[in-house]
């Protein structure tokens, strides 16, 4: 038979066979995404069988990859993506176009992504040094909130940011000795400690913060980290607006990105850390002090999740509140998850939780004062990082000694 001939067999199976179904699952899950993009500004669709029937098509291109063979998570992720698309952009429908206009001014949500994703960021990068040398950090959320009360306290009564961020990576640090000591000397359970270390932090910042400011909270005129404007760029229409004008611990988060991938995978030292995450008696025998490492680097995950801190307390709320964190450590450890412990795939990951916590903050704009529609779109990052997690674990693979005591021999 031809080729001519294959390719129009009946019931088109030629066709089918030449069409890759993953192909067909990325086209659904970006369908699903447009189903939602539609409705929002510049083309703000106000039919609400727009979404339906775009988000339908992602639907139905998720079961066809079913179909075809692709794993199960894969076309589950498309078919729940295409659900979402048609459910946000119903909603969008419900809004008018003056507040829907308000809501997605598109450059000031990109800054607006950035300052949320900034915390996590330096958060995530400390779970990943942390994880590749083989110990599970899940105290970074309590070191997050050391270095946002003690960033907060450290710049007020010394009087500079700069100190304030000295005291917040002290802090987290601090704190990630404690996890150090606990979970590589005593050998106990790593996901116990960091749990214990999260409970730690919640009591002394929660006593200190009572003890320092009693009932009247924090003071307005403490020094805040300043921004960084860049001359040229600030003037250009769209970008300017978006990164123009970013404070310096958001460029410190790129820089740091950057620097922490050449250092893990570019470096003599990198190597080593990487090689205890793995093979930790291998590491041993060659002369590598597996303790040593993984101490130096939980130290190192503690003064990253403090710098994140400092920049949530210093830098966004420009205050402090008990609890200020408020789970952020645990969604920084899913973007170190999904990221598959890369700091890249990190990044993009806390890119986009930085996205929805900015959404989660400009939604009920659209929607009035309502507090039941403001309760709800807040639980948006965190019901966006259970339907992410769910789409990729399983298919991420942690090192080979994450999470395991070594006894040296």
């Amino acid at each position: 038979m031809s080729t001519s001939a294959t390719a129009i067999e009946p019931g088109g199976r030629g066709l089918a066979r030449a069409i890759s179904p993953r192909a067909v699952a990325w086209a659904g899950g970006a369908l699903g995404i447009l189903a939602f993009w539609l409705t929002l500004p510049p083309v703000t669709a106000r039919s609400p069988l727009v979404p339906l029937v775009v988000g339908s098509l992602g639907i139905a291109a998720g079961i066809w990859s079913w179909r075809g063979g692709v794993p199960a998570r894969v076309w589950r992720t498309v078919v729940a993506m295409g659900v979402l698309g048609i459910l946000l952009g119903w909603l969008a429908t419900r809004s008018n176009v003056d507040s829907l206009d308000q809501v997605f001014v598109w450059s000031a949500l990109i800054a607006a992504t950035l300052r949320a994703a900034t915390p996590l960021t330096f958060a995530a990068l400390g779970g990943i040094i942390s994880e590749r040398s083989g110990v599970v950090n899940i105290g970074l959320e309590g070191m997050l909130l050391m270095g946002a009360f003690f960033g907060f306290l450290g710049a007020d009564k010394l009087g500079a940011w700069q100190w304030g961020i000295v005291c917040g990576v002290l802090a987290g640090a601090c704190l990630a000795a404690v996890h150090a000591f606990v979970s590589i000397h005593l050998r106990a359970d790593q996901i116990v400690s960091g749990f214990a270390c999260n409970f730690l932090a919640l009591g002394v910042t929660g006593y200190f913060f009572i003890e320092v400011y009693t009932d009247q909270g924090t003071p307005g005129n403490v020094s805040n980290i300043p921004s960084l404007s860049i001359p040229g760029l600030r003037d250009v229409d769209f970008v300017g607006a978006a990164v123009g004008n970013l404070h310096i611990l958001i460029w410190t988060g790129f820089a740091a990105v950057l620097l922490m991938h050449v250092f893990l995978f570019r470096t003599t030292i990198g190597l080593r850390v990487r090689s205890v995450g793995e093979h930790p008696k291998a590491a041993d025998t060659v002369g590598i002090s597996v303790y040593g490492v993984r101490y130096a680097a939980v130290i190192v995950s503690g003064a990253l999740a403090g710098m994140g801190g400092v920049y949530l307390s210093n830098g966004i709320t420009h205050s402090f509140n008990e609890n200020l964190s408020a789970g952020r450590g645990f969604i920084a450890l899913a973007a170190v998850i999904i990221g598959r412990w890369r700091p890249v795939g990190a990044f993009l990951a806390c890119l986009l939780f930085g996205f929805t916590e900015a959404l989660a903050l400009r939604l009920p704009g659209a929607y009035g004062e309502d507090a039941a529609w403001t309760t709800l779109f807040r639980t948006l990052p965190y019901v966006a990082t259970l339907v992410i997690v769910a789409g990729v674990v399983g298919r991420s693979v942690p090192p080979a000694a994450d999470g395991k005591p070594y006894v040296k021999q």
